[in-house]
């Protein structure tokens, strides 16, 4: 695992199985941007998760008042279209991941979450957010920048439908608590009850029936898993 991602992991208390919430955590320091090496050691951690039987689900935590700034300005500001194009689809392939894991993914935002931070919490089964004056949204119009059809289709799919032209064209950006009913989360506490709150929902679904549970995701979300390959394989082509 690289230095900016971490694994750890919990155990289901009094499970006689020994299973496990498996916590995947964010720290480059900074605004945990999406760089080629952040996207592969987060996509590498949950393929971790879901090889291992005794998992019950994947926490994937930030760092204290980050959970993602989003891509590397970096690569984004440098003007090689073609490694934009790749870390951008390399950004689908992460959302697109966490959206179809074979096992649950629980967020837990711990602090701003802005483009495709924002697009990862799309992405988790379960979010949990801190209170406070952090920053939920994409503010990709706002920076001169658009989204790419990947993102408008998870956006759609999970987005409540009267904040979706705000969310999305009018680059809306808000805190937590707004943030539930905009669809980015599903709850917002304290900030010192964030990543125990996202294990204890992560703990819950080991009392769901894990084959059942995948099966029924997939049928739920299979349509849209689609479609995001295919966009995201168009929007690579053009590198």
């Amino acid at each position: 695992m690289s230095e900016q991602v971490s694994v750890s992991h919990v155990d289901v208390p009094d499970d006689e199985n020994g299973r496990k919430v498996t916590v995947i955590s964010l720290d480059d320091g900074k605004a945990n941007a999406l760089s080629v090496s952040m996207i592969e050691a987060i996509r590498g951690a949950i393929t971790g998760a879901e090889a291992d039987p005794a998992c019950v689900a994947a926490v994937l935590v930030g760092r204290e008042g980050r959970f993602s700034g989003g891509f590397d300005l970096n690569v984004m500001r440098a003007g090689d279209a073609a490694a934009v194009i790749n870390l951008v689809a390399d950004g689908g392939e992460l959302v697109r991941h966490i959206y179809g894991a074979r096992v649950p993914i629980v967020a837990a935002c711990t602090g701003h979450a802005l483009a495709a931070g924002a697009l990862m919490l799309l992405g988790a089964d379960i979010r949990v957010g801190a209170q406070g004056p952090f920053k939920i949204g994409l503010n990709e119009v706002a920076i001169a920048m658009t989204l790419p059809e990947w993102a408008n289709t998870i956006a759609r799919e999970r987005l409540s439908k009267r904040h979706l032209q705000r969310a999305i064209a009018n680059a809306r950006i808000t805190d937590a608590t707004t943030a539930v009913d905009v669809g980015f989360l599903d709850m917002a506490v304290a900030p010192d009850q964030v990543l125990d709150t996202a294990i204890a929902e992560a703990v819950a679904l080991a009392g769901l029936h894990a084959p059942s549970y995948a099966r029924a995701m997939q049928e739920f979300r299979g349509q849209t898993l689609i479609t995001m390959a295919d966009q995201i394989a168009a929007d690579r082509s053009q590198a």
